[in-house]
């Protein structure tokens, strides 16, 4: 279990569907899944070490930039995928979730 080869089965910038994703296999005890997630900018916006983004302090308040995944063994893919499925939840891998825009 600890070196299995791992899957990822979602990864997008959606805090909502991971959460519901993580309950749902935590539920059924399948055992070796992650679920974590990383931000999406390598540098803040204003600058080198700067800890106060001003893009949070818009209308809309702070802005996730996070992007959410969750991987498990390969053997138990499938069964994640059904049981996930079985549930109303769709599994979806973002391959680029910065976007075109995103890069520097």
């Amino acid at each position: 279990m600890w070196f299995a080869k791992k899957v990822t089965i979602y990864k997008k910038k959606d805090k909502q569907t991971w959460q519901k994703i993580k309950d749902v296999l935590r539920e059924t005890g399948l055992k070796g899944v992650r679920a974590s997630h990383y931000p999406i900018d390598s540098l803040n916006a204003c600058g080198c070490g700067a800890k106060v983004d001003p893009r949070n302090f818009g209308s809309g308040g702070h802005i996730d930039r996070h992007v959410y995944f969750v991987d498990v063994r390969l053997e138990d893919e499938s069964r994640a995928k059904h049981i996930l499925s079985e549930r109303g939840i769709e599994t979806f891998v973002d391959p680029d979730p910065m976007g075109k825009t995103g890069r520097i």
